[in-house]
């Protein structure tokens, strides 16, 4: 049996931590899915010319993700810290490296790993 490659394990990850997230927040529709799937080749691309980027893949699919979503439907993901006075988008920090989070700029508080929101 061959090793997984880990370009295509990270992106597998990657493919399954921003899933979960709209999943969790309800917007896992086939357009928003394609919207991965878009997001999956691009990154794919782009690690291959810079495979040392293979550890920040899963916060650049859920930053490519989120683009797509303000672009075509809105901000995503609602902040769940400032309540619906205030509506804003969480950020994906770092912007470029590993261990990506889901956090509120204004309150300065991480909500959730990517991966990890909650309904």
């Amino acid at each position: 049996m061959d090793a997984i490659d880990p370009l295509e394990q990270a992106l597998h990850a990657a493919r399954a931590l921003v899933l979960a997230d709209l999943v969790a927040r309800e917007v896992a529709e086939a357009e928003v899915v394609s919207l991965v799937e878009e997001a999956i080749a691009h990154r794919r691309w782009w690690v291959e010319q810079w495979p040392d980027g293979v550890e920040y893949v899963a916060g650049l699919v859920a930053q490519d993700v989120q683009d797509g979503l303000l672009e075509r439907y809105g901000r995503w993901p609602l902040c769940p810290v400032c309540g619906a006075d205030d509506p804003h988008a969480l950020e994906v920090e770092p912007e470029l490296g590993p261990d990506p989070h889901w956090v509120c700029a204004k309150a300065a508080v991480v909500v959730a790993p990517v991966g990890g929101l909650t309904p």
